[in-house]
């Protein structure tokens, strides 16, 4: 028996289930990929794209990491933004955070993570750039939920300073960013005002 067996017997379930809905749905799915959307997520597994927005195979293009980030020399998140701009041609690009995020939580603290303060830094710098507001909230969850936002709108503006974008928007492709926070305890996304 596989050692997979859980998620090969899940698989077979779902694409059965799917198949008796709709004959022809994974036909038409394998012809083309053509989605409007780009979503730069976090990587935690509560927060799956294509489910919390009910939408279906193939509308969503995705790129996720730990704590959403845009880092102007991360060669895999460039290379997908690159590839959903100019050969999948999406018309909306979505930061998403969450509230609850563990990496923000972990960027917050003075203790020694390993090899992931490396990748925690760029949230430090979050911290660094938005000092005054974070210091003028007293309350950890609130200066928490708060870093999780900003963080939100930093890799927003990083994303509109790539020079991928740039080109885009000097070339006239219609292309709008978003950033979004999804709170884990209602399931609800909401849009930030960026």
């Amino acid at each position: 028996m596989s050692k997979l067996h859980d998620i090969l017997e899940s698989n077979s379930s779902w694409a059965e289930k799917v198949n008796n809905e709709n004959p022809t749905f994974f036909s038409e799915l394998a012809k083309q990929q053509i989605p409007k959307y780009l979503w730069i997520g976090c990587s935690d597994s509560r927060i799956p794209e294509t489910t919390i927005t009910n939408m279906a195979p193939g509308d969503i293009f995705v790129h996720r990491n730990i704590a959403n980030q845009v880092i102007h020399t991360d060669l895999n998140c460039l290379s997908v933004i690159k590839y959903a701009v100019e050969a999948l041609k999406v018309e909306k690009i979505i930061v998403c955070g969450h509230y609850g995020c563990g990496g923000v939580k972990a960027s917050m603290e003075e203790q020694d993570h390993g090899f992931i303060d490396n990748w925690l830094n760029n949230i430090k710098d979050v911290q660094i750039s938005h000092k005054n507001k974070l210091e003028s909230t007293n309350n950890e969850e609130d200066k928490f939920k708060l870093l999780c936002e900003l963080n939100i709108h930093e890799q927003v503006k990083n994303l509109s300073r790539t020079t991928i974008i740039k080109n885009a928007w000097d070339s006239k492709q219609a292309i709008t960013i978003h950033g979004l926070i999804y709170n884990l305890e209602d399931g609800k996304l909401k849009e930030l005002d960026i």
